[in-house]
């Protein structure tokens, strides 16, 4: 039976307290690689003030400051180097690693790829997504998009092993030239953050989005069904809890339509997410079809469900696929075409027929027990063990 490695360090610029998906998948890493007796090190970034960090028991997370943009992320080239830079000395400067795993942008993947390669240790990539993909719809200049698929290509290659969320992602990074061995462990949710919450009944009633809203995301959508929505049911409000580069175009759109009732909000912990989708109607989420990541899944979808909120789904892709197939049991939403009027739709039917406490209680049970994050980090953990092993096999 493969030994779990003695001392592993994770490198991400994001981790637990800030909100977002990485977080917590990671931090669920390191809880699992502590419980099976690893000593396990974070080198990450130093949290926004407005976050309060409580490390994991058994890990040690080294925090160091870098560059931000102005709403205060990691995101963006130089805030990204702030990150890689220092990181590439800070592997070199420290005790070796049984094994890396490497969280991106494929920047810091490049890093680490150097640092493991004059350490002479293997490291895993987590390939969450595909950046030279998802960059496509921010810029449409070849070099940038040549040289961040060079970049990406050069992190994931020289792994020796990687961790995806769908057969599809593995699908796509050997369209693309990337043969590492990978491996599909899907997605979770920290059930101990999302969970169905009894609220008092809101004075106006309110969607949801949660997450980031980028190009890709094409979360215009729900401007444009939202304004459809509210001119048979008005009084309703659609919240957006997040960020992303869409903002300034979402806005401009609500003006061009004059709707009110939208409303943007900063990112908040999970717990605080969790209580605002066990008020909401419904939580929206959306991926514009034909952009070059069809692949992709929406993994808002998990918070949502595990809070007892069903989803509204706008687009195409495997989201489409995982609705249709519960939604035959639960009541875990619908989806739909990348379609406005057919969106507004479905958003009156939730109004019309809001699901009542009883089964939202229902519907967050099942997806706890269903979609546990701790269930994909065993997954993960056995992933990166598997690799190593292979690694020391070959070295």
């Amino acid at each position: 039976m493969p030994n779990t490695p003695t001392r592993v360090i994770i490198a991400s610029r994001i981790f637990a307290p800030e909100p977002a998906a990485a977080s917590y998948m990671l931090e669920a890493i390191a809880r699992e690689f502590a419980r099976r007796g690893s000593a396990v090190e974070v080198l990450t970034t130093r949290a926004p003030r407005r976050y309060r960090p409580k490390d994991p028991s058994g890990v040690r997370v080294r925090r160091f400051p870098v560059l931000r943009d102005a709403a205060g992320y990691v995101r963006g080239y130089l805030q990204y180097m702030s990150f890689d830079i220092p990181l590439l000395l800070r592997l070199l400067c420290r005790r070796r690693a049984d094994v890396y795993i490497v969280e991106p942008p494929p920047t810091t993947g490049a890093a680490v790829r150097i640092a493991t390669a004059l350490l002479r240790r293997p490291y895993v990539y987590d390939a969450a997504d595909l950046w030279s993909d998802a960059a496509s719809q921010a810029t449409s200049s070849t070099l940038v998009l040549r040289a961040l698929r060079t970049v990406e290509r050069f992190a994931l290659r020289g792994a020796a092993g990687a961790f995806a969320i769908s057969p599809g992602l593995v699908s796509r990074m050997r369209e693309i030239g990337i043969h590492t061995p990978a491996t599909p462990v899907g997605f979770g949710v920290d059930t101990t953050a999302f969970a169905f919450r009894a609220v008092a009944a809101a004075d106006s009633p309110y969607f949801v989005y949660a997450g980031s809203y980028s190009e890709w995301h094409g979360a215009e959508i729900f401007i444009d069904a939202f304004a459809r929505f509210t001119e048979l049911m008005p009084g309703y409000r659609l919240l957006f809890y997040g960020n992303g580069s869409q903002r300034e175009s979402l806005e401009r759109r609500i003006a061009e339509l004059g709707i009110s009732g939208v409303e943007f909000h900063a990112p908040v912990g999970g717990e605080e997410l969790s209580h605002v989708l066990s008020g909401a109607v419904a939580s929206l989420a959306s991926l514009k079809p034909r952009q070059g990541y069809d692949y992709a899944f929406t993994t808002k979808v998990y918070a949502s469900l595990a809070s007892g909120c069903p989803v509204i789904f706008s687009g195409e892709g495997p989201t489409v696929d995982f609705i249709e197939e519960h939604a035959v049991a639960r009541p875990v939403g619908a989806a739909v075409g990348y379609d406005a009027p057919a969106t507004a739709e479905l958003m009156l039917g939730a109004a019309r027929a809001p699901l009542p406490a009883a089964e939202r209680r229902q519907l967050s049970t099942w997806a706890a027990d269903a979609f546990s994050l701790s269930r994909v980090a065993e997954r993960v953990v056995d992933c990166v063990v598997a690799a190593t092993e292979r690694s020391r096999a070959t070295s």
